[in-house]
């Protein structure tokens, strides 16, 4: 390699959106095997059995599931990670900061329902859907947030962050009311040990990351067992990774940690997720398909319902003085933060087939075409908002620095 190349190489994995082209290739090339004559080949790899056993222990899941709840617990355990920084030291240390976007998460969940309600509500079988379009997916989303580079700033993040994780554990306590068929209740009791334990390494504050990921992975594997979507178990765990160490006053086990899983997940995980969520094949699709009730309400709550529930609670309670406008937005850049958030993929195509997996009526790739459509509009919508917002605000800003 000469040092051209090298330089190129170089500045590229520098770039804060290298992560998210990365993310949207994967997605791409999914897309095209799953529409190709590889589409078997392609449909076999994610399908593949992987079986892991350990005397009784035994998880037996295809190739697609390890991914959603195994690497992607690695991906919302960083997550965490960076929320119990900025809940400690950073932006929503300020507790008034943490009051928007939960108002905006609760806006994002209700009105995308409702709206899927009105079309659906006459169906006994397609109102079991109506979660759907109330995730957020914070993968895709914040991967388009990742696409404007530089020009994002930090609090626009934390908010989309902190909302998406918000709607995340919204969705996952949905799931476990309405769409768990049986919980267990000996791996819930294994979970409650697993966090009696970390917060007893917590207060002794013992360092060693081994430890810690011990019983983190014996808290997925109970998750997994109980019958709630096993990613929580990574938000849990990073709550108990201390912020700062007892014996070195430079050094915090939780930045060291985050730091080191910030490449990993950017260009290994979540280009792997894409690859394996995204391939949908969209052979036959005709104006029947676009235009059931089914895909209409999940793609309209997602691109309405989203834009209407976050901006529209989060203006109000600005409004009434319930909290504050973070420094850095704008209500423009606020608009189009809202807009992203309808982009539900991962989630929303969890959600869907617990709601439909049963059901004797085929209504699988209508629920998936809605997800489709309706997160396609709000990342494009939601990415011209904030790439016209952002850079009004960034001359505006240059204008008062004169």
């Amino acid at each position: 390699m000469n040092n051209s190349q090298e330089s190129f190489l170089s500045w590229f994995f520098k770039l804060e959106s290298a992560g998210g082209i990365f993310l949207f290739i994967a997605a791409v090339i999914a897309i095209v095997l799953a529409n190709s004559p590889l589409q078997l080949y392609y449909a076999l790899l994610i399908d593949t059995p992987v079986e892991v056993k350990i005397g009784a222990l035994e998880i037996a899941k295809p190739l697609l599931l390890w991914i959603n709840d195994g690497l992607m617990a690695i991906f919302f355990f960083l997550v965490g990670l960076e929320l119990k920084r900025e809940l400690i030291e950073g932006e929503l240390s300020d507790k008034k900061n943490i009051i928007l976007p939960a108002i905006g998460a609760i806006g994002g969940m209700v009105i995308p329902a409702l709206i899927y309600l009105y079309f659906n509500s006459d169906d006994p079988t397609a109102i079991k859907g109506w979660a759907i379009p109330a995730a957020t997916d914070i993968a895709f989303a914040l991967g388009v947030l990742s696409l404007l580079g530089s020009r994002v700033p930090t609090s626009l993040k934390i908010f989309l962050t902190s909302l998406a994780i918000f709607d995340d554990i919204g969705a996952i306590l949905i799931i476990a009311a309405f769409y768990t068929a049986k919980i267990s209740v000996t791996a819930l009791i294994v979970v409650a040990c697993c966090i009696l334990i970390l917060t007893f390494l917590n207060i002794r504050r013992i360092e060693s990351k081994s430890i810690y990921i011990l019983f983190g992975v014996v808290m997925w594997v109970a998750m997994l067992k109980s019958g709630i979507h096993a990613t929580l178990a990574g938000v849990i765990l990073a709550m108990f990774i201390p912020m700062r160490s007892a014996v070195n006053e430079h050094y915090s086990p939780l930045k060291s940690i985050e730091h080191g899983l910030h490449p990993v997940v950017a260009f290994f995980i979540l280009p792997i997720f894409a690859f394996a969520n995204a391939g949908i094949n969209f052979t036959g699709v005709g104006a029947e398909q676009v235009l059931h009730d089914v895909s209409i309400g999940i793609a309209l709550g997602l691109f309405i319902g989203k834009q209407l529930g976050v901006f529209g609670l989060c203006w109000i309670a600005i409004k009434l003085k319930l909290t504050n406008l973070p420094k850095g937005m704008s209500w423009s850049s606020l608009y189009g933060t809202a807009a992203l958030c309808g982009v539900g993929f991962t989630m929303s195509l969890f959600i869907g087939s617990l709601a439909f997996e049963e059901t004797k009526v085929n209504v699988l790739f209508d629920e998936r075409l809605g997800i489709i459509l309706g997160s396609l509009a709000s990342g494009f919508v939601g990415y011209l908002v904030l790439r016209a917002s952002l850079s009004q605000d960034g001359r505006i800003k240059s204008k008062n620095n004169v």
